[in-house]
């Protein structure tokens, strides 16, 4: 278990004020996560600080876009020395900009490996579609495949980190504006209500189709826990209807994390939790979803 309690990739929610997903870690800690996952056998490996957040968008650049790329490399490495241990590395965030991180530590070893993106939505907003680049958090995925400002997704020369082909996405809502470019481009793209229709065995057939298959090496496992309804999680930064219930998203990670060589989970917030009640709700989610993660790599 890493603590990356990152919120570098996200807008201010309101003026003078920062995202709370900073906080994440210790809400989920008290919340019960990692006594538990520690009771399954996981080891705590310390925490990767972010710098100070900083409104600091301007055209041509992220917000925060230094600190990011710094913070990135840093994860990379504690990925890759737990990895060297023999370990496989559990990123508790934190926002979505840790995928750039993961993506470093992944494109740096032997290898060739995947990637699913469970999320709510595509995060795929990059120069190519859009003017409005500014925040990685909802950006993530299309720096992860190459397709962002070189700044972010060419980190040391290595983009990409992850292939299109190589790439699956799950839980996006169907009027995700990126839908069509990411179903053309990725190797699979499944829609949150696709997975409520045909059922989540089925989901994660078409993903394992694509992560798990001759010529890769493993894949890494992203949740945006805002692939959830937001009746079941508002505590997010972009709740929308249409998500995955409680039990359909633990039987996808189920069936997901044996293989995985990593995951990260991103975007709760705690300060959208006064009660404590969804960290307790998603703390259940992810032990039940994870305890077998990377049991069968």
């Amino acid at each position: 278990m890493i603590s990356a309690p990152t919120n570098l990739g996200l807008r201010p929610p309101a003026p003078a004020s920062v995202p709370g997903t900073a906080k994440a870690p210790e809400a989920l800690r008290e919340a019960g996560l990692y006594r538990r996952l520690a009771e399954r056998g996981a080891h705590e490996r310390g925490v990767v600080l972010p710098g100070r957040y900083a409104d600091d968008a301007a055209p041509g650049r992220l917000r925060n876009q230094d600190l990011i790329v710094e913070h990135a490399r840093r994860l990379a490495e504690r990925i890759a020395t737990a990895r060297a241990d023999g370990l496989v590395p559990l990123v508790i965030g934190g926002d979505c900009s840790l995928l750039v991180g993961a993506g470093v530590a992944l494109r740096r070893a032997p290898g060739r490996h995947g990637l699913v993106h469970l999320d709510g939505h595509t995060d795929f907003r990059h120069p190519g579609n859009s003017d409005r680049c500014a925040s990685l958090a909802g950006e993530d995925l299309a720096a992860a495949v190459g397709l962002h400002w070189p700044a972010v997704a060419d980190i040391d020369g290595l983009s990409p980190y992850f292939a299109p082909a190589d790439t699956a996405h799950a839980g996006c809502r169907d009027d995700d504006d990126a839908l069509d470019e990411t179903t053309a481009l990725l190797g699979a793209v499944v829609p949150a209500a696709r997975i409520r229709r045909e059922g989540v065995a089925a989901a994660a057939r078409r993903i394992l189709e694509v992560v798990d298959r001759d010529g890769l090496d493993g894949y890494w496992l992203h949740l945006d826990v805002d692939i959830l309804d937001a009746s079941v999680m508002p505590a997010v930064d972009s709740p929308d209807p249409g998500g995955l219930d409680a039990a359909e998203l633990t039987d996808l990670l189920a069936a997901l994390a044996p293989r995985a060589i990593g995951a990260q989970v991103t975007v709760f917030d705690p300060d959208l939790d006064p009660d404590g009640g969804r960290a307790r709700l998603l703390a259940d989610v992810l032990v039940a979803g994870l305890e077998a993660l990377g049991e069968r790599r």
